[in-house]
């Protein structure tokens, strides 16, 4: 038996540089549920960055990666189970889950593609109907005390922020230990994951401080106990090798601002750097975020905004032991321990307070783009 249902389809470019493209609403067919997967109704969806990504087929276009004509992409939200295979044991029929979007794992659990971005034959919550395997899929706690939109803008990014730190955080505690290190500094550049990581290092008795240059971005972060700086007082704060070398006004400018911001570091650290520095940037911040490190110390990231190629003086990081974690998305058990905790803890984010329907889903990837929204863009597909 197969399946047919409306959707917004991306397509495959023509040839290697196709360029930007947009979302087309129609007919979507794909066959029946195996043993292992479940018929879902998706509830709600929430904008992600690797969804503007595969609009812009950058850094590839993912549905030729996949070798597919067409795709469905949409890789957080939450879902309503229709129908079970005869083998599914972490949900079932009439169930409220989140999508937890582990595409391909290893033997470990550990993502190696990210389900409706790249990894083959899925199908994401941007359709009124889809498919996925259980192990997609964490029920919703029963009686949870906060709403679907919150859980769906929870679904990649927190445990995303889950994993990563509970790596960070551990690594840490093998160099310091509570009794010698029993506050941690921890500091962060980024989004919504960088967020959801310092909300969860605040949780657990940690100085949290983030970085950002939008107002509304900085109410919510200090709405949660943790300390935030404006990025605007530091917006020369992006540093270009080639520039530095070659253009004195922009080297004046970088210099003054790294200053700055040292200087924020040295007070609130009297003097002993970060302890754990989260960076969903990249290039433009990481000289200035090294030198803002203490010794054992941690930096730590699950992804990347402006800079896949980092470049350091490895002998300076092994001397001052620094630890660099990287990490990919989260495995199946890390996904159920972060919504264990957050139903218990709160843990998890408040949706923007506009949601989008499911004819607004390619404005609602405009205005992501446009910057216009503040941390979790959610939209509605089925009620």
């Amino acid at each position: 038996m197969s399946h047919s249902t409306d959707a917004w389809v991306l397509h495959r470019g023509e040839g290697p540089n196709a360029g930007r493209t947009e979302l087309v609403r129609e007919q979507f067919e794909f066959s029946d549920i195996s043993n292992e997967e479940c018929l879902v109704r998706p509830l709600y969806g929430c904008w992600e960055g690797n969804m503007s990504h595969a609009l812009e087929r950058k850094p590839v276009d993912i549905a030729a990666q996949r070798g597919e004509d067409r795709v469905v992409f949409g890789n957080a939200g939450v879902v309503e189970i229709i129908e079970c295979g005869a083998n599914v044991t972490t949900v079932k029929k009439g169930d409220i889950a989140i999508l937890f979007c582990n595409g391909l794992w290893d033997q470990y659990g550990y993502p190696e593609r990210i389900f409706a971005y790249d990894a083959p034959g899925t199908i994401g919550v941007c359709a009124k109907t889809t498919k996925m395997h259980q192990k997609q899929l964490i029920p919703v706690p029963k009686n949870t005390k906060y709403g679907l939109e919150r859980w769906a803008a929870f679904s990649l990014r927190y445990p995303t922020a889950w994993s990563n730190w509970r790596l960070a955080i551990g690594t840490l505690r093998l160099q310091l230990n509570e009794t010698e290190l029993p506050t941690p500094t921890v500091w962060g550049w980024g989004g919504g994951v960088s967020l959801a990581e310092l909300h969860l290092a605040r949780l657990q008795g940690c100085n949290a401080t983030q970085i950002s240059s939008r107002d509304e971005r900085l109410k919510v972060a200090r709405d949660l106990g943790i300390t935030a700086h404006d990025r605007t007082a530091i917006r020369a704060l992006n540093y270009d090798e080639k520039r530095y070398r070659s253009d004195a006004e922009y080297k004046e400018k970088y210099l003054e601002a790294e200053r700055t911001f040292l200087g924020w570091v040295n007070d609130e650290t009297d003097g002993q750097g970060v302890n754990i520095f989260i960076d969903y940037i990249g290039t433009p911040v990481l000289r200035a975020t090294l030198k803002a490190l203490a010794r054992q110390s941690v930096i730590a990231t699950a992804g990347w905004k402006d800079g896949m190629y980092l470049k350091f003086l490895r002998a300076l990081e092994c001397i001052n032991r620094h630890q660099h974690i990287n990490t990919h998305y989260a495995r199946y058990t890390e996904g159920v321990q972060a919504v264990a905790f957050a139903e218990a803890n709160e843990w998890l984010p408040h949706a923007d307070d506009y949601v989008y329907s499911f004819d607004e889903i390619p404005k609602c990837g405009h205005d992501y783009d446009a910057n216009k929204f503040v941390f979790f863009p959610v939209f509605k597909v089925n009620d």
